[in-house]
């Protein structure tokens, strides 16, 4: 699909993009991933695009339906500039025997310096026969693209945890990627599908920087999956005050309150939702009026209903609703008033003048 040895600014200069404009697009970037402006401006300058080569396997194609939907940056930069995607048969003009010969044409061509991307998972049950790819198991074309590359990502919670393909009692021996390779770089981008904005921004991150971003002690990067949904929720401060939904559409859903009690998994959920948000930052699960259901989190299939309210997290005021906080609060503050009069008392008797003593004295 390119010419992996341009960069992305000889592409986009082809394509008739002024510099001004391409300096824009840099600055945009930059501030919503964090980074400088002028060391993506210098990378994208300067290095040949990262070619990758897009599997999928056992899954739903959320991923590459959330991925292309990406606005910062838009994915058409990321996707036709930034990178060179030499294979996705979900997305590339060829086919069948085309299709298999560009891959094997791209292995060979970049041994051991091309980006293997992975969307689902290898059942690997009855000789991996439960998802076949080009007339062969899927893992089999898997473990020989991972054998060349430089490092891989998993998209999604399919890729990355085994999701509902792996859940009890996973009849398909579905197992995620990295159970099966253990040999190579390896990135986890969970998320049922991951947010466009998280992937476009690894991309970006991997193509500015040429390496793999900082990553946690599961193998997810820090930069997007360091906090819950929980902490930068704008339910949070419901949560604090102990103003809970009890009931779906009752009174307090209707005012906004914090969805907790109804199973809500932000407490436990390392992810960026609350932060990025979908569709351009328009919204989030939380925000449309159901609670997370922790899909970024590994097993989350098999760990009970999804409205099951969470036993395990311990913070103030998570029992007790507004009035009650009230009243303790007032308690508190009667406490303290009662116990000043008392000192007050204390020392008001202590210096108070011996009366008997002057009493009948002539003035």
């Amino acid at each position: 699909m390119g010419d992996a040895t341009e960069t992305f600014y000889g592409v986009i200069r082809r394509q008739g993009i002024t510099r001004r404009s391409f300096l824009k697009f840099c600055s945009f970037t930059a501030a919503s991933l964090g980074l400088g402006a002028s060391s993506i401006a210098h990378a994208l300058e300067t290095k040949p695009r990262v070619p990758v080569i897009w599997l999928h396997g056992l899954e739903c194609t959320c991923c590459s339906e959330s991925f292309i939907r990406s606005a910062h940056p838009l994915i058409k930069d990321a996707l036709l500039s930034m990178i060179s995607l030499d294979y996705d048969h979900m997305i590339m003009a060829a086919a069948g025997h085309q299709a298999e010969a560009i891959l094997e044409e791209t292995r060979a061509r970049y041994k051991g310096g091309y980006v293997l991307a992975v969307e689902g998972n290898p059942p690997l049950n009855e000789g991996g026969m439960f998802c076949i790819d080009g007339g062969k198991p899927f893992v089999e074309k898997l473990t020989s693209m991972a054998e060349e590359s430089m490092a891989i990502v998993a998209w999604g919670t399919c890729a990355s945890w085994g999701c509902v393909q792996a859940a009890k009692p996973n009849p398909t021996r579905a197992v995620p990627i990295d159970k099966l390779i253990t040999n190579r770089p390896f990135i986890k981008v969970p998320g049922g599908p991951p947010i466009a904005e998280v992937m476009s921004g690894l991309v970006t991150f991997i193509t500015t920087f040429g390496k793999l971003p900082k990553l946690d002690h599961q193998g997810r990067p820090s930069m997007f999956y360091s906090e819950h949904i929980h902490d930068k929720c704008y339910r949070r401060s419901h949560f604090d005050a102990g103003q809970f939904v009890e009931e779906w559409d009752d009174t307090n859903a209707r005012k906004g309150y914090c969805l907790y009690k109804l199973g809500c998994k932000g407490p436990t959920t390392y992810n960026a939702c609350s932060a990025l948000r979908w569709n351009g930052g328009v919204s989030f699960p939380i925000q449309s009026g159901h609670g997370c259901l922790g899909c970024s989190e590994d097993g989350f299939w098999d760990k009970g209903s999804f409205y099951d309210r969470l036993t395990t997290i311990k913070q103030f005021g998570i029992e007790q609703n507004a009035d009650e906080i009230g009243m303790a609060a007032a308690g508190v503050v009667g406490l303290a008033v009662a116990a000043h009069a008392a000192v007050t008392a204390a020392k008001r008797l202590r210096h108070r003048p011996d009366r008997p003593a002057h009493k009948g004295k002539p003035s």
